[in-house]
């Protein structure tokens, strides 16, 4: 019975860690948003103490901010750590970018090619959370589908630093990365060319950095229950 009840916790906990991880790195809930514990409770339908570890879980992994006497909050990366998110990016990218074959490409050519007539679609929307969630899953399907699942871990929890990043840093009149760039990565894996897949894809992540004013945005009020109702 114990076995199951500790079962049934930490899938509980794994579902709000996700949640919230999700809405960040949809950019729905911003920087420096507050996460009061009350009103997620009341918004996800959970347990105060699932809460409570599953924000323990996320400060752990550098995506909350945890201060005492204030609670938590989405964290707001500096710009030395942005930089230093990026370094790591290009070198989990790398690894997963060169090892990936071109059989591989060709077993998920379906998924990847449906994925990136998304990105297109979504760019014509103009909705830049919409254009987030599409650019930035195309990475997050790279480490998926490169079969090492702990590059995979790691790429999506920079993944999900990264959207805090582009919050707070990137210029509104930039599309948070491109299309046509991840075409180009995709046709190079596909002729078996991974030395020139990993040159596209640091120069894809180069652009990306370089895009980044370091201005910090300051964070508006959160209504949990309406960002969070549809994950």
């Amino acid at each position: 019975m114990s076995n199951q009840i500790t079962t049934a916790k930490q899938l509980e906990v794994q579902r709000i860690v996700d949640v919230l991880s999700k809405a960040i790195a949809q950019q729905r809930l911003r920087p420096g948003t507050r996460l009061v514990e009350s009103q997620l409770v009341e918004a996800l339908s959970a347990n105060r103490n699932h809460v409570q570890v599953a924000l323990q879980r996320l400060s752990m992994q550098r995506i909350v901010t945890i201060e005492p006497n204030r609670g938590a909050m989405v964290s707001q990366p500096t710009a030395k750590e942005a930089r230093e998110v990026f370094i790591a990016r290009r070198a989990i990218e790398r690894a997963i970018v060169e090892g990936i074959s071109p059989d591989c490409i060709r077993q998920h050519r379906q998924r990847i090619q449906t994925h990136l007539d998304g990105e297109r679609e979504a760019a014509k929307s103009e909705d830049r959370r919409v254009i987030v969630r599409e650019l930035s899953e195309f990475h997050l399907i790279l480490g998926e589908i490169s079969g090492n699942s702990v590059l995979s871990e790691i790429l999506s929890n920079l993944m999900v630093r990264s959207s805090l990043i582009v919050a707070l840093y990137q210029r509104a009149d930039v599309s948070s990365c491109q299309c046509d760039e991840h075409q180009a990565i995709i046709e190079a894996l596909e002729r078996g060319d991974n030395a020139l897949a990993v040159q596209s894809m640091q120069e894809h992540l180069n652009e990306l950095e370089r895009v980044l004013d370091l201005d910090d945005k300051a964070s508006g009020e959160i209504n949990l229950r309406q960002v969070l109702s549809d994950l």
